[in-house]
């Protein structure tokens, strides 16, 4: 194997990819259907078809209009792979001249001109160019650590602990008994105080007496 063979690969394979991207761009197998049936159409009147010593002449009268409907459907052919803006009009007057060779050139040079250029034709005008491939704008409002938007992340321990409860994943204590009845080991709880005890301004309701001599 020789050292050259690589390279050749390469350029085969880059030459291959360049033709597939401008075939891509345009309507390549409808001007290739067009150009093929107008062929046939062109060639059917002017050829002798040779049947041992007979010699059959396939002419008519119209030879010259199949003429015309095969090179007209030629040029169509190659103008839907270099003006591909003028496809419907070319894939319209494509299935027009179709129609025509029926009974002009040989039913359309025996149905194998007019089926390729009526298929070519359709194909035209059927076909569009595709839209190029457009840039992802920036995801926003993106989950956390990568997740998708609108997944609900894990929500921490300090997001669902509420005041006066134990975290969620930890022990409780033991509860611890408050103090009932204002009394805390015998002694009058702090939290609790009897109404009008600092009440400086009148009879205290507790002992009637003046607040003045509570004070005192």
């Amino acid at each position: 194997m020789s050292a050259e063979t690589p390279a050749a690969a390469g350029q085969f394979t880059r030459r291959r990819l360049q033709f597939r991207a401008w075939r891509g761009a345009r309507p390549f197998w409808a001007g290739l259907f067009v150009a093929l049936g107008g062929l046939p159409i062109a060639y059917f009147p002017y050829a002798n078809l040779q049947i041992g010593h007979l010699t059959l002449a396939m002419s008519t009268t119209a030879g010259a209009g199949s003429l015309i409907i095969g090179v007209l459907l030629v040029v169509l052919g190659v103008s839907l792979w270099f003006q591909k803006h003028v496809r419907v009009f070319a894939g319209v007057a494509a299935i027009l001249l179709a129609l025509v060779s029926i009974p002009v050139s040989n039913l359309g040079g025996f149905l194998i001109g007019f089926l390729f250029a009526l298929v070519g034709g359709a194909m035209a005008v059927s076909w569009v160019p595709g839209e190029p491939p457009r840039a992802e704008p920036p995801l926003e409002g993106k989950g956390t650590d990568g997740a998708p938007e609108g997944a609900v992340p894990a929500a921490s321990a300090d997001d669902t602990a509420f005041p006066g409860f134990p975290a969620p994943g930890t022990q409780a204590g033991p509860a611890v008994p408050g103090p009932r009845g204002g009394m805390d080991d015998g002694e009058p709880s702090q939290g609790f105080t009897a109404p009008g005890a600092h009440d400086l301004s009148g009879t205290s309701p507790a002992n009637g007496a003046n607040g003045r001599h509570s004070a005192g």
